[in-house]
């Protein structure tokens, strides 16, 4: 009767199957049971202390990424799905809705903001979820919200555009902060306390930062702004949607001081931003008895919102209820697909997910 394990083509020899592949485990000739049995039961004895060894090694790394994940701001949450479904309610295939965070984590705006066209979007989004939105979100969520504006910060202060909106961006989230890290205990603010300070103060920092920036003349000696007929320079300047804007260029210059305070300028800003229903409640006359249309608009602006324009937006997907950023692929089942698509203002996007 052959020595189980023993291979039948070798009479002489037996075998046993090992993790390195099959052993000479007995040489009938050559009588070297022992010292093989003896290196092979070593070997078991090693193969079960590194499979015990490398398990710890398992739980330690697993441990270690749950505590990055848990402990480090800087971590952000990413899904391979540039979009999201959007549901109010439970049904057979899915249970549950879809919350605001689930929807900040999935959709892509870490890149968003490195797009032109999407970074006044964005910023406001941030903007609203600041004010009021903040305490909704879940801890991953809040952690990206961080991480998005610390990206923000840095985009503005290297290219030095868009400080004002910044600036009041976390002025915005700093009065928030400050309501709800006195009310500890009557808020949902994930994480530690002393977190949420140390974030405070590294709001404060980037104030600072951005409070320090001296904005250089470029080094080009070509045709400038001032250089322009009148004319051209009034009509760049009614492509300015922001009254502050206007201001501001105002104080550049004398000749520039003059077409800022063109009526026709701010009878336009009026107009586009506010009906002539909320108008006509704010009429301001002038010492000359004319109607002063930039008090009027700055009285407006104090009253009413102003119309929000954004380069792109994000698209809910009326056929499949999806949202995403323009362009992106979803798996729409609607024979035309963009004649479903509806562009969402930030404000519509908060909307979605008030129950």
């Amino acid at each position: 009767m052959p020595f189980l394990g023993q291979d039948w083509r070798s009479p002489g020899q037996s075998w046993v199957k090992t993790a390195d592949g099959w052993k000479r485990f007995l040489d009938e000739k050559s009588g070297g049971f022992v010292s093989d049995l003896s290196s092979y039961c070593n070997k078991e004895v090693y193969n079960k202390e590194n499979l015990f060894n490398s398990l710890n090694y398992d739980v330690a790394a697993k441990k270690r990424k749950k505590d990055m994940l848990n402990c480090k701001t800087k971590t952000q949450y990413f899904h391979q799905e540039k979009w999201i479904y959007v549901h109010k309610g439970s049904t057979k295939e899915r249970h549950g809705y879809c919350t605001l965070g689930e929807a900040f984590n999935r959709l892509d705006f870490s890149t968003a903001i490195l797009d032109s066209r999407r970074f006044n979007y964005v910023v406001r989004l941030l903007e609203l979820i600041a004010k009021s939105q903040l305490t909704s979100l879940s801890g991953i969520a809040q952690k990206n919200f961080m991480n998005i504006l610390e990206k923000v910060v840095l985009k503005v202060l290297e290219d030095q555009q868009n400080i004002r909106l910044i600036r009041e961006l976390l002025q915005t989230l700093y009065t928030s902060l400050c309501t709800l890290v006195q009310r500890v205990g009557k808020c949902v603010l994930v994480g530690n306390i002393n977190m949420w300070v140390y974030r405070m103060e590294t709001i404060l920092h980037w104030q600072q930062q951005l409070n320090n920036i001296q904005i250089t003349r470029p080094a080009f000696k070509g045709l400038t702004f001032t250089d322009l007929p009148l004319c051209l320079q009034l009509n760049i300047m009614q492509r300015l949607s922001d009254g502050r804007d206007l201001v501001s260029l105002g104080l550049v210059g004398p000749n520039l001081h003059v077409l800022s305070e063109d009526r026709l300028l701010w009878k336009r800003l009026c107009l586009y931003h506010f009906s002539e229903r909320q108008i006509r409640k704010r009429l301001i006359l002038s010492d000359k008895g004319q109607l002063d249309w930039k008090r009027m608009y700055f009285k407006l602006v104090r009253c009413y919102p102003r119309k929000e324009q954004y380069g792109d937006t994000l698209q809910l997907c009326k056929h499949c209820h999806i949202l995403s950023w323009k362009g992106t692929d979803h798996p729409c089942t609607a024979n035309n697909p963009e004649s479903c698509s509806v562009s969402l203002s930030p404000q519509d996007f908060i909307n979605l997910f008030k129950f």
